[in-house]
């Protein structure tokens, strides 16, 4: 009787999996006749259905389930399904979930779950649209008016400016959170991260010739832009700027120890080999930083940027035991120039700087007050120079006879173009914020 019953349960469970399964299926049909573009995600994610899950996610390969969920879904409307398979799929194709571990994860669950619905809206499908759309517009109208661009980094980065209360928190987690991302805090989504990158540039290529209303496709490209620009890792930014020197150190790679013990063993005291005195080291020894000290940039950016700088030369070990770094401030001329020549020099700046400038913006006057620097010999070997700015300036037009790096925070296709001789750097916010507490504070405005 009781095997009899359990065979019941099975058959049953077998064919709630195979009609949530035909469900899914339509709602893959029906994404795909609406947004052809769409294809390459749906064929990167597999369904699977999970009994007893209780909710939908994602890992980057497999789309897990809950069949019961997915029918009672349906039952209540029909569209919903489709509108959380496309939540799902746009989690992925914006990358959301391949940041988790690098951020804050309740401000950054609900930025990536408002940025997706707010895709969702704008793409403007029949089979999508839910009860709960007139109330989700009308929050991302404010939203919109406060942020701007709803992309998940932006959104972000507001909410942590500006933090929820609880209620505000609840309630637009209420609205828009449609999916589970618990379940992506887990290391083994990275190996998915490099496939979904090609996914999303195929989509970015693919969107113009597919979609045939622009103005529904908004969203979509803000998000995409966002998902596949490069990221930079600014520590190896630095090492392009390094220069070969000797410090008194043994090479251990070009000493052999056989003959060296065999000597010691057969002769006493008189090795075969004696270790060599000098070994070579990629560090910085000369180099320049200019801070853009213009009214636009902001006092507390800048001290980020230097901050991190500074940190980065330290834990690398960069530095020589000697250094010559010059921190040169200015705007539309040079305000100020300190020079850096041991680690105490660049604590005390830290400490007791003042950022001078806040005038307009000409980068011209820096690069020629370096080349004066450069004639009077004030640099040996001078590797190169980065540019911290917000970009809105007057770029030289001759090349330099050095590497030269403009670092800019967030991409603005508003800003001028940046010199062929020139590399270009965004960095995230994110890059610059100190990932310890109690730090030095750093300069004040005067």
């Amino acid at each position: 009787m009781q095997e009899a019953k359990g065979t019941v349960d099975l058959r049953k469970q077998k064919e709630i999996e195979q009609l949530a399964g035909k469900v899914l299926s339509l709602a893959r049909d029906s994404i795909v006749v609406n947004m052809r573009f769409m294809d390459v995600a749906l064929a990167g994610l597999v369904p699977v259905p999970r009994q007893n899950l209780g909710c939908i996610y994602c890992d980057g390969v497999s789309f897990y389930y809950d069949p019961v969920l997915v029918l009672k879904s349906y039952k209540e409307d029909p569209n919903s399904i489709v509108h959380m398979y496309m939540h799902v799929l746009f989690h992925c194709i914006f990358y959301h979930q391949f940041q988790y571990a690098k951020i804050e994860r309740e401000y950054w669950d609900l930025a990536v779950d408002i940025a997706v619905e707010n895709t969702v809206l704008e793409m403007g499908l029949t089979a999508s649209a839910m009860q709960k759309d007139r109330e989700r517009l009308e929050k991302l109208r404010i939203l919109k008016k406060n942020v701007g661009g709803l992309t998940a980094e932006k959104l972000y980065r507001y909410f942590r400016i500006n933090p929820l209360s609880e209620d505000g928190k609840a309630e637009l987690t209420s609205l828009f959170k449609v999916d589970e991302h618990s379940f992506w805090a887990v290391e083994e989504l990275e190996v998915n991260a490099e496939q979904w990158k090609k996914i999303s540039e195929r989509i970015k290529a693919d969107l113009k010739t597919f979609s045939k209303d622009k103005n529904n496709s908004e969203s979509l490209e803000a998000n995409l832009s966002e998902a596949t620009k490069e990221r930079y890792d600014y520590a190896d930014i630095l090492r392009r700027f390094t220069v070969m020197g000797e410090e008194s150190s043994v090479n251990d790679e070009e000493f052999d120890y056989i003959y060296y013990t065999y000597g010691l063993a057969r002769y006493g005291n008189m090795p075969l080999v004696e270790p060599l005195e000098y070994k070579e080291f990629h560090k910085i020894r000369d180099f320049a930083i200019v801070l853009d000290t213009s009214a636009s940039c902001r006092n507390e950016t800048l001290q980020s940027f230097l901050q991190k700088t500074y940190s980065i030369l330290k834990s690398t070990e960069h530095f020589f035991q000697k250094i010559n770094v010059h921190i040169i401030q200015c705007d539309n001329e040079v305000q100020s120039d300190t020079k850096i020549t041991c680690d105490s020099d660049f604590d005390a700046f830290l400490k007791n700087g003042k950022l001078q400038g806040f005038g307009g913006t000409d980068f011209r006057p820096a690069f020629d007050y370096v080349d004066s620097l450069c004639e009077k010999g004030e640099f040996e070997n001078l590797k190169g120079l980065i540019y911290f700015t917000d970009g809105f300036g007057i770029y030289p037009e001759r090349m330099p006879e050095y590497n030269t790096i403009f670092v800019f925070l967030d991409e603005d296709n508003t800003r001028p173009q940046v010199p062929v001789w020139a590399i270009k750097v965004v960095l995230e916010p994110e890059q610059l914020q100190q990932e310890e507490a109690g730090k030095t504070e750093v300069m004040d405005e005067y």
